[in-house]
């Protein structure tokens, strides 16, 4: 008897030191995109946004605050390394924004350890300091507003919307779609499942406009209609086809 509540006890330590493991880090980095909201215990600067997006191959990728960085991670339990130099574009920004940038790509090369609680993620050094707290960013559509920022024009090119016109987009929280397509007003049923997304057919109204906005107008409705997956990072939302071409991206309003 003393010999059977001995392997009880032994084996519920077990399970309770397990459950420890679990809280003290680990966790599922994937199927999250991940927002910076501390860096060194300091808030990111103010109107830009950092990102991670973690898939199950071992890629990494996001916005750096100012460039997009890609580049490839490994886990073991709940260490993970990130491998470096990552690749990055070669945009220039103001001075705290490219200082901000520089401290968080070391932050990533020095990370040791990472803990999912939740919606927060933190990546934190060998002796258990944060480096980076991240929070899950909402996927939600339903009573969000947006500012169309690029369109595929159907001809193999993604272009930036014309000078003086404003291009939006509203999702209702009735699945509807409606906004402004730069000269005429548009509606249309949207149906959201996960990542994926079912746009259109859309109905707009009859004004007439210069042709180059109206082909803008074409081709922005037309490039909603092929759209089959969306992700929303931080304040910037990109539609993409079925084969992973960008259908259109959006800012926040």
């Amino acid at each position: 008897m003393k010999k059977l509540m001995l392997v009880i006890g032994l084996c519920a330590g077990l399970l309770l030191l397990g459950a420890c493991a679990s809280v003290q880090g680990g966790g599922d980095l994937t199927g999250q995109v991940w927002v910076l909201s501390e860096l060194s215990g300091n808030s990111p600067v103010s109107g830009t946004t950092i990102t991670a997006l973690f898939t199950k191959d071992g890629k990494v990728g996001g916005s750096s605050g100012c460039n997009s960085y890609s580049g490839e991670y490994t886990t073991s339990g709940s260490s993970i390394t990130f491998k470096a130099p990552m690749a990055m574009t070669m945009m220039a920004c103001p001075d705290d924004v490219m200082a901000q940038e520089t401290a968080y790509m070391k932050a990533l090369e020095a990370a040791k350890k990472f803990s999912v609680k939740g919606d927060q993620l933190t990546l934190s050094d060998g002796d258990n300091k944060a480096l980076a707290i991240y929070k899950a960013q909402s996927q939600e559509l339903s009573g969000t507003s947006w500012e169309v920022t690029s369109y595929n024009n159907g001809k193999q090119a993604v272009t930036s919307v014309l000078v003086d016109t404003t291009m939006t987009a509203n999702f209702g929280e009735d699945g509807t779609l409606s906004g402004n397509s730069g000269c005429n007003e548009y509606n249309g049923p949207y149906k959201v499942d996960g990542d994926k997304i079912d746009l259109g057919p859309f109905a707009s109204t009859r004004m007439a406009c210069d042709q180059p906005v109206m082909d803008q107008e074409t081709q922005y409705l037309a490039a909603l209609e092929t759209a089959a997956t969306y992700q929303i990072m931080g304040n910037v939302m990109e539609m993409r086809t079925a084969d992973g071409a960008l259908a259109a991206s959006f800012n926040k309003k």
